[in-house]
């Protein structure tokens, strides 16, 4: 049906159906895929990552052998930011909103909220 005989599409000649049905395909260059679960994190290290967009419906492909983690353990100091946000549920707004009334900066009103248990109220209070 689909052409003949060597067993499937030249990589072309299918990437020139998938734009025809409109899908958008992308590749991604990941240096790292985390995914997290309740159980364990999969770290995936020089992962190839490829988007497909099927008309405002994305779907990632992730292509590489994972390393299993202890879960939350994965991440961290890569980013910069995600080493204060691991593992805390305190909003940016509600510590932007803290900083701001309290005259201090955001990782100090983190900590101010994480200490009061995300309590703004009592955060800005200990700040003052």
């Amino acid at each position: 049906m689909f052409g003949g005989g060597g067993g499937g599409l030249n990589p072309r000649k299918m990437e020139q159906m998938m734009e025809q049905m409109g899908i958008d395909v992308e590749d991604i260059d990941a240096e790292e895929v985390i995914i997290r679960t309740d159980e364990y994190d999969l770290v995936f290290d020089d992962a190839e990552v490829t988007k497909m967009d099927a008309r405002g419906q994305e779907t990632y492909q992730v292509i590489g052998s994972p390393e299993e983690v202890e879960a939350g353990s994965a991440g961290g100091s890569a980013g910069g930011e995600s080493d204060s946000d691991a593992g805390s549920s305190i909003p940016d707004e509600d510590v932007e909103l803290v900083a701001t009334r309290a005259g201090v900066g955001e990782d100090e009103a983190r900590e101010a909220l994480e200490a009061n248990d995300g309590d703004l109220a009592a955060a800005v209070g200990s700040l003052e």
